[in-house]
């Protein structure tokens, strides 16, 4: 007998494959960095079109980190402050972003195949047009998530709090909200196939009522 279907199904995603030691090394344009402890300058790095594997970037506290179009692969990025990172048209895979603090985090139109967003406070986070699979947030603090026109799988929330959320023409599948604190949806008709608490969906009682086009009223 087939053994049936985990629902949702959860992320799976490895450790980064990481070494035992690793060389120093700066990022800059079209570049390539492998094996490396990777210290950034506090301005703004300009590290668009490069390529970085089993690497880690160290802790620091920059104004931009421009990835825009990079291939980061098996890569931690620990404890990382900074007031934008730009990652448009990029491909993650198997990624982790440990602690600190971002602005700004713009993954429109990326891929991003395994990402880890531990213990992240993130002002406003957009990936839009992007495919995100096997996605693990976990206790984050997210202002803004906007996901229109995404394409999203196997993505699992734990303590995490964000006060809007945008999912506007997004596909989805296994997406599991039962540990997010989620304020507000834009269009809560888009979380069909969401898996939701009997509470959250309370929370949502009037968005959701409102979508199927019933009038509720307090007055008798």
């Amino acid at each position: 007998m087939a053994r049936s279907r985990i629902r949702p199904e959860p992320p799976r995603i490895p450790d980064p494959d990481l070494p035992r030691e690793f060389s120093s090394a700066a990022l800059h344009r079209s570049g390539e960095t492998s094996e490396a402890r990777i210290d950034l300058d506090p301005g703004t790095t300009d590290a668009a079109h490069t390529r970085i594997s089993e690497s880690v970037v160290a802790a620091a506290s920059v104004q931009t980190l421009d990835l825009t179009g990079a291939i980061l692969t098996d890569v931690v990025l620990d404890a990382v402050s900074t007031a934008e990172l730009i990652a448009r048209e990029g491909t993650w895979r198997t990624v982790v972003v440990r602690g600190g603090r971002i602005g700004t985090l713009d993954l429109s139109r990326a891929r991003c195949d395994g990402l880890v967003l531990d213990g992240v406070r993130i002002d406003y986070l957009t990936a839009g047009g992007a495919t995100l699979r096997d996605v693990e947030v976990t206790g984050c603090r997210i202002g803004t998530l906007d996901l229109p026109g995404a394409h999203v799988e196997r993505m699992r929330f734990a303590e995490t709090s964000v006060d809007e959320m945008d999912v506007r023409e997004w596909q989805a599948g296994d997406v599991d909200l039962r540990g997010a604190d989620v304020l507000s949806f834009t269009d809560v008709r888009m979380l069909r196939g969401v898996t939701l608490t009997a509470d959250q969906a309370t929370s949502h009682a009037l968005a959701l009522a409102a979508s199927l086009g019933i009038d509720v009223r307090t007055d008798a």
